[in-house]
């Protein structure tokens, strides 16, 4: 369920750039940031780029996985 909140002009102005970026609604890109926000304060001894790089292989499921395999081996 969707509700209204008030946001300064400026971070809505923001929002609405990086949403049409990312192929996002503006409120889904709200939604992004405040997730990785959230996820960085409960980790903060992970790096940002990390906390949001898991969020969103996370997002992308298993049909994006690639099959690691340590350096010096191959298939």
């Amino acid at each position: 369920m969707g509700m209204p909140v008030r946001i300064d002009d400026t971070l809505y102005a923001q929002a609405r750039v990086q949403a049409r970026a990312e192929h996002r609604t503006i409120a889904g890109q709200i939604e992004f940031w405040a997730m990785i926000g959230r996820a960085a304060l409960d980790n903060p001894d992970l790096p940002i780029d990390f906390v949001r790089d898991l969020l969103v292989a996370r997002a992308e499921g298993s049909s994006q996985l690639t099959e690691f395999l340590p350096e010096g081996k191959s298939s």
